[in-house]
C-alpha cells in the first residue's frame, strides 16, 4: 500500500504525539493542514474510530443545515459507455479497449444512437432518472477508426456526438445526462452545459510523479497530468457547471500526496462553490492490466480517507464511496462520514468495474437504515444546485429537471413519470422588459444600488480570490536603464527588448515626459496630426448576464431592478434614430443572457440591416461569439460566417481585458480564456471580419501583464492584419465588484494612463497605426492628455453608454461632434470624421451629423 514521508524512517507510521494532536484538532473542529491530514490518513484501530466519530458529527451537522438530517442519497441510473476507445494508457484500466477488439466483438467504435436510446428507454421504464455517459478521452486523436466513425456520422469531434446524443436522451427518454467525457476545455463546457445538468471527472491524484515517471500508473496518458485535470475542475467552476470529482486511492501515492490532493479539491470547491460531490474510490487490481499484481487499497485506507476528506471539505460537502467496491461494509463508510452512495443501476453493470456488481437498492436501504439513515433518491445534479437554479442550470434544461425534482427539497420525486420533453430555446427571448430607459436615466437617476443582491455568491469566494490575486499584484524588479531604453525607443521602437519595454512602462517624472514625446513623434510620423472620431451609437441590447465578471458593474440578474432587455424592434428603432443623426456605425454588445438563443445575434444584425441598410454593424464581443457558437452547436468559424451573412461587418475586440490568464481568472469567473479570445479574433480576421483590439488595465494587473498583452496583439496583427485600432480602457473602479470586495486597486493613475498610451503607440508600431483613447473613461482633459501621449483617435459620439456609467464613470454618455473636435483642439490638433475601418465618411453623412449636432436630447427621445 502507500507509504508515508512524514517521518525520517521510511515506511514508519506517525508518532503517537502527532496522531493525538491531529485527532484532538479534528474533534475540536480546528482546520487541518496537509501534514496533519497525512498523519490522520494513517489512523487505525481506536484512533480510526476516534477520527470517524468526529467526521460523522461534521457530516451530520451539514445534513441538518441542508434540511435533510439523517438522509443518505443515491441516484437511480443507467451506465452508458459511449465509447471504450481512449487516447490514454492508464495502467489499471480495463474499461478502455482497442478498435480490433471492438470489431471482433461486433461493436462499433462508438455506441450508436439506437443502442444508447434503447438502454435509456429501458432505464426510464424502471424509474431511472440519470444517464451516466462515460467514455474515453478524445479517442479520435489516437485512433483513426474513431475519427472515421465521427466523420461518417457527421460529427466534428467526440464532444459534438456527446452533445447530440444528450439532446436525444432528454427529448426521447426524459433521463438527465451526467457527462464524463474526460478532460474538457473551457469551450467544451460551454458546448455541453446546455444539454447536461451535471458533469464529472475524477482528479484521482495530484502526484505528478505518477504521471511523469516511467512505470507510473498514468505514464503515457496526456490527460492524467494533475495540472491539466485541476484546470478542468476550475473551468467547470468558472462555467457554473455542477461537477463531480474525487480521488482514486492506493495507486502508489504517499499519504502526503493524498492529503495534498484533498486540499487541491478543497481549494477549487472554495473558489467556485461548484464541486457538487466528491467520490473517494479505492483501487482494486484487475486481471490483464499492468497493475494486476498491486494490492488492493484496504478498507481501513478507504475509511480513513473518507473521514479525513470529510474534515477537510467540511459539513456542506457531499461525499460518496462506491458501494460495489466494498464487501458489504456499508456501515463503516456511513460511520466515516459519507452521505451518498452514488449512481446505482437496476439495469446496467458498472463498466469501469465490471467484476463488481451493483448492490440491490433495497439492500442499500436496509444497510443505511441499520446505521440510522433514510435512503432517498436524488438526481444526477445535487439538490443544492437544483434549488440554486441560474446560473448553474441552463434554461433549456430547467423543464427537464423540474419534471423530476421535488421543488421543496431538490431531491428526486421517486415516482415521477420519466418521459421525454422538448429541448428548446426559451420562448419570447426578445420581449422588451425591465429598465429599458437605462441608457437615458443612468445620467439622470443613476443605478438603483452599488451592487447586486447576490454579490457574496455569484462571483465565487472573495477570500479565496484575494489569495489568488496576491502573487500577480507583486511589482516586478526593474534593473534596466531607462535612459538607454528611451534611446532605443527614439531610434527604433520595434527594437525595444522586453526588459527595456518594462522599464519604460514603469517610467515616471522627466522620463515619462520624454517617453510621451517620443510616442507623440512616432504617432505623427505614422498617421499625421489629424485626430479622428466616429459618429456612432452604442446599443447594449441587454444587461442580463450570469457570467460573473468581477470587474463588471453592468451585468444584472433578470430580477434585478436595473435589469433590462430590448426587443428587436427597439434595437432597430435606435439604429434608425442614429442614422437620422448622421451615424455611420452602431456598436452593439450585451450581457450573456441565458434566455437568448445562439441565433439571437443573427436576428439583431438582420434587424438593423433591414431597417438601415447603410449602417455599419460593429457588434458582438468574442465572448458573445463563443456564446452564440456553443448555443447553436456551430464552430466559431461557422458561426462567424453565418453572422457575416446576417449583416455583421466588424466585431469589437472587447472581452480581452488582459490577455494573461493569471489576471483574467481574478478579473472574471466565467469569461473566455485568453487562448479562446485569440482564436475568435484570428478566425474573424481570416473570414474578412476585422476587429478592434482593447486592453482594460489598472485593477489587479502589473506592467509586465501590459507588456505581454501588447506583444500578443502585435503578433496577431502581424499574422492577420485584421485589427483596425487599439483602444485603451482604464478600469472604472467605483461600482466594480472586485474593487468593492477590496481586491482591485482604484483604477490606473495618471502616470499609468500616460505610460500605457505611450507604450501602446511604441510597441504596436507599425502594425496597428490607430490608437484610441476613451473620453467616457478619462473625460475631456484626460483624453486630450492621451492625444499628447501617442493617441490619434478619440472614439465616438456614443449617443448612449451604460457599461462605464454603471461602473461609476462620471463623464456622461454622449459627446457631440463639436465636443470631440474641442478635445482635439485642446491637444493642438485638427480633427476629422472616420468610418469604422478608418475610411472617408460620405459627404451626406457629414452633413446630416452637422445638422443634428448638439441637439441630441431633443432628437433622441427615450424609447419604451
Amino acid at each position: 500500500m502507500t507509504t508515508s514521508a512524514t517521518d525520517a524512517t521510511p515506511g514508519s507510521g506517525p508518532t503517537a504525539n502527532s496522531m493525538r494532536r491531529g485527532l484532538r484538532r479534528a474533534r475540536d473542529g480546528v482546520a487541518l493542514d496537509v501534514t496533519e491530514a497525512a498523519v490522520l490518513l494513517q489512523a487505525r484501530g481506536a484512533d480510526l474510530d476516534d477520527l470517524t466519530a468526529s467526521a460523522a458529527r461534521v457530516r451530520d451537522a451539514g445534513l441538518a443545515a441542508a434540511g435533510r438530517p439523517g438522509v443518505i442519497t443515491y441516484s437511480k441510473s443507467v451506465f452508458i459507455p459511449l465509447t471504450r476507445l481512449c487516447r490514454d494508457k492508464c495502467h489499471y484500466c480495463t474499461f478502455v479497449t482497442v478498435p480490433g477488439k471492438l470489431r471482433r466483438a461486433g461493436h462499433g467504435m462508438f455506441m450508436s444512437p439506437d443502442e444508447v436510446l434503447d438502454i435509456a428507454r429501458r432505464g426510464a421504464e424502471l424509474g431511472c432518472k440519470e444517464a451516466l455517459i462515460t467514455l474515453g478521452d478524445k479517442p479520435e486523436d489516437r485512433w483513426p477508426e474513431a475519427r472515421e466513425w465521427l466523420d461518417a456520422h457527421g460529427y466534428d469531434d467526440t464532444i459534438a456526438y456527446v452533445r447530440a446524443i444528450s439532446i436525444r436522451i432528454l427529448e426521447e427518454t426524459g433521463l438527465l445526462p451526467h457527462l464524463n467525457p474526460g478532460v474538457m476545455s473551457w469551450t467544451d463546457f460551454q458546448r455541453l452545459k446546455p444539454v447536461a445538468p451535471s458533469m464529472g471527472m475524477m482528479l484521482e491524484t495530484t502526484a505528478t510523479r505518477l504521471w511523469s515517471e516511467p512505470g507510473g500508473p498514468h505514464h503515457g496518458s496526456p490527460d492524467k497530468e494533475p495540472a491539466v485535470r485541476l484546470r478542468v475542475l476550475e473551468d467547470a467552476g468558472r462555467s457554473s457547471v455542477p461537477f463531480t470529482s474525487g480521488l482514486l486511492i492506493g495507486i502508489g501515492e504517499t499519504y502526503e500526496e493524498r492529503a495534498d490532493s484533498l486540499f487541491a479539491l478543497r481549494r477549487v470547491s472554495r473558489a467556485y462553490h461548484g464541486i457538487q460531490e466528491l467520490i473517494i474510490q479505492n483501487f482494486r487490481a484487475k486481471p490483464d492490466t499492468a497493475m494486476r499484481g498491486m494490492p488492493d487499497a484496504e478498507l481501513d485506507e478507504l475509511v480513513a480517507t473518507v473521514a479525513v476528506a470529510r474534515h477537510i471539505m467540511g459539513p456542506a460537502a457531499c461525499l460518496q464511496a462506491p458501494p460495489n467496491l466494498v464487501d458489504s461494509e456499508y456501515g463503516r463508510l456511513i460511520g466515516a462520514g459519507i452521505d451518498d452512495w452514488g449512481g446505482v443501476s437496476p439495469l446496467t453493470i458498472d463498466h469501469v468495474n465490471p467484476e463488481r456488481p451493483w448492490p440491490q437498492i433495497e439492500l442499500l436501504r436496509e444497510q443505511s437504515a441499520e446505521a440510522g439513515f433514510e435512503l432517498r433518491e436524488r438526481l444526477c445534479v445535487y439538490p443544492e444546485f437544483v434549488q440554486r437554479g441560474e446560473p448553474w442550470l441552463d434554461p433549456r434544461l430547467l423543464p427537464h429537471v423540474r419534471a423530476l425534482a421535488d421543488p421543496e427539497t431538490g431531491l428526486a420525486v421517486p415516482d415521477a413519470v420519466v418521459e421525454g420533453h422538448p429541448w428548446q430555446e426559451p420562448e419570447e427571448a426578445f420581449t422588451s422588459s425591465g429598465r429599458t430607459d437605462l441608457h437615458h436615466t443612468i445620467d439622470t437617476e443613476g443605478r438603483t444600488g452599488d451592487r447586486r443582491d447576490d454579490f457574496d455568491a455569484v462571483y465565487g469566494d472573495w477570500e479565496a480570490l484575494r489569495e489568488a490575486a496576491a502573487p500577480g499584484m507583486v511589482p516586478s524588479r526593474i534593473d534596466t536603464d531607462v535612459r538607454a531604453a528611451l534611446a532605443t525607443a527614439a531610434d527604433d521602437p520595434t527594437k525595444l527588448t522586453d526588459d527595456e519595454a518594462l522599464a519604460l512602462l514603469h517610467a515616471d517624472g522627466p522620463a515619462l515626459d520624454a517617453l510621451c514625446r517620443i510616442a507623440d513623434d512616432v504617432r505623427r510620423a505614422a498617421v499625421g496630426d489629424d485626430v479622428t472620431y466616429i459618429v456612432t451609437r452604442n446599443i447594449n441590447f441587454t444587461n442580463v448576464c450570469y457570467t460573473g465578471c468581477r470587474f463588471c458593474a453592468f451585468a444584472q440578474r433578470r430580477t434585478d431592478a436595473d435589469a433590462y432587455t430590448l426587443s428587436l424592434e427597439q434595437v432597430a428603432d435606435r439604429a434608425a434614430q442614429a442614422w437620422d443623426l448622421g451615424a455611420v456605425e452602431v456598436c452593439m454588445q450585451g450581457g450573456i443572457h441565458p434566455d437568448l438563443p445562439g441565433t439571437a445575434y443573427f436576428d439583431i444584425a438582420k434587424a438593423v440591416k433591414e431597417r438601415v441598410p447603410g449602417m455599419h454593424v460593429h457588434a458582438f464581443s468574442p465572448m458573445e461569439v463563443v456564446n452564440g457558437a456553443t448555443r447553436t452547436g456551430l464552430s466559431i468559424r461557422e458561426w462567424l460566417t453565418a453572422a457575416k451573412e446576417a449583416g455583421l461587418d466588424t466585431i469589437p475586440g472587447t472581452a480581452a481585458e488582459i490577455l494573461d490568464d493569471e489576471v483574467r481568472w481574478v478579473l472574471t469567473k466565467g469569461k473566455l480564456p485568453a487562448a479562446t479570445w485569440i482564436e475568435v479574433v484570428t478566425t474573424a480576421h481570416e473570414l474578412g471580419i476585422r476587429s478592434s483590439s482593447t486592453m482594460m488595465y489598472g485593477h489587479v494587473d502589473q506592467p509586465r501583464h501590459w507588456l505581454g498583452h501588447f506583444r500578443t496583439l502585435s503578433r496577431i496583427q502581424q499574422q492577420t492584419g485584421g485589427f483596425t485600432e487599439f483602444v485603451t480602457l482604464p478600469f472604472i473602479h467605483t461600482n466594480a465588484p472586485v474593487y468593492l470586495a477590496g481586491i482591485a486597486r482604484p483604477g490606473p493613475t495618471t502616470r499609468d494612463n500616460r505610460a500605457v498610451m505611450a507604450m501602446a503607440r511604441l510597441l504596436l508600431h507599425p502594425h496597428i497605426p490607430n490608437i484610441q483613447t476613451s473620453w467616457v473613461k478619462l473625460g475631456t482633459e484626460g483624453a486630450a492628455e492621451m492625444l499628447r501621449s501617442g493617441a490619434n483617435d478619440v472614439g465616438g459620439t456614443l449617443m448612449e453608454e451604460t457599461i462605464s456609467r454603471m461602473a461609476g464613470s462620471s463623464y456622461g454618455s454622449y459627446k457631440s461632434v463639436k465636443e470631440l473636435i474641442a478635445v482635439a483642439e485642446a491637444a493642438g490638433r485638427p480633427a476629422r470624421p472616420r468610418t469604422t475601418v478608418y475610411g472617408e465618411v460620405p459627404a451626406e453623412r457629414q452633413r446630416t451629423a452637422a445638422a443634428s449636432d448638439g441637439h441630441l436630447p431633443e432628437l433622441l427621445p427615450v424609447l419604451d
